[in-house]
């Protein structure tokens, strides 16, 4: 009987060590009070402050075993004198087939630095935009890490030069297109820090009516996370965030996803986009919440999510 017990004390040890943690908020906010912090300096391209950024995802991505995609993490370009690099993670599939065809999660880990003053405040220091989308893609990358549940490959990029004209992703997008890759879908995460009103979906995607995957994604998640907002399309956000150089050069379902619906946050490009305007339990419910959405859309035996017909 003693054996009997051991041997199922050792199952269920091993048992635990394999699942799994979901995402916490401690981890969110630890992640995310460096990244929006004053000694980032606002994370400018080619600034002391965003090489700290990089620097830091790189130790998490090390840390918690996601490979880097290329020799190294960084895929780096030159904007005139000025270096960019995003910071690119990878997890291959665990299916012999799939694993050939991508899916990647993205977000944009720079911001505009030094600003004119408010009130002796002079760092723009992008707690909201993108520190937050930067936090969900990291946490999920240490996710899937654990898990090894995804049957494609999943890159993890973090873009810089996004505010100057989304030219991080614009490199990212060429290079990974000269090699040939089978891009299946794209989703960037942009402003997921503070949760839409009561009443409201959790989340919107931008470029709605352009491919199905608000319906599979919702499919997935059990439950709509994901739904329109009708100033996405006003604004025409599908072009202005670092989906579009993924839609553009691969003519796949690409879009960008976030909870800021211009009614609920005042300090867009701000120096008051701080930390502490955050929603913790918000981003950890949303992150926790697309884990599911992610796994179908990595897992589905097809590419269910298609282009529409416009």
């Amino acid at each position: 009987m003693r054996r009997v017990l051991s041997i199922c004390s050792l199952l269920l040890v091993l048992s635990c060590k394999s699942q799994p943690v979901l995402p916490e908020s401690d981890s969110v906010k630890k992640t995310l009070e460096y990244l929006a912090s004053d000694e980032l300096e606002g994370r400018n391209t080619g600034s002391k402050g965003i090489e700290k950024a990089a620097v830091y995802i790189e130790e998490f991505f090390k840390k918690h075993k996601v490979k880097p995609y290329f020799k190294t993490y960084r895929d780096s370009f030159n904007i005139q004198d000025v270096v960019g690099y995003n910071i690119v993670g990878f997890i291959e599939g665990n299916d012999t087939k799939l694993k050939d065809e991508f899916v990647i999660l993205g977000a944009h880990y720079d911001h505009i630095g030094i600003v004119e003053g408010v009130n002796g405040d002079t760092i723009a220091n992008g707690a909201n935009d993108d520190a937050s989308g930067t936090v969900a893609v990291m946490e999920w990358a240490k996710y899937f890490a654990k898990s090894k549940s995804n049957k494609r490959s999943i890159l993890f990029t973090l873009f810089s030069a996004e505010e100057m004209g989304l030219k991080g992703s614009e490199h990212l997008a060429e290079r990974l297109k000269k090699m040939n890759i089978d891009l299946y879908t794209m989703i960037n995460f942009e402003m997921i820090g503070v949760p839409r009103n009561f009443g409201k979906k959790l989340s919107y995607i931008t470029g709605y009516k352009k491919s199905n995957i608000a319906e599979k994604l919702n499919t997935y998640a059990g439950e709509s996370l994901v739904g329109f907002l009708p100033q996405a399309q006003k604004y025409k956000l599908f072009k202005r965030s670092d989906n579009f150089p993924f839609f553009n050069k691969f003519k796949v379902p690409a879009h960008a996803i976030s909870t800021f619906d211009f009614t609920n946050f005042d300090y867009y490009h701000h120096v008051d986009d701080e930390t502490d305007k955050m929603d913790f339990n918000h981003m950890t419910n949303f992150i926790n919440k697309m884990i599911p959405a992610i796994e179908g859309m990595t897992n589905s035996m097809s590419k269910e999510i298609k282009m529409n017909n416009e």
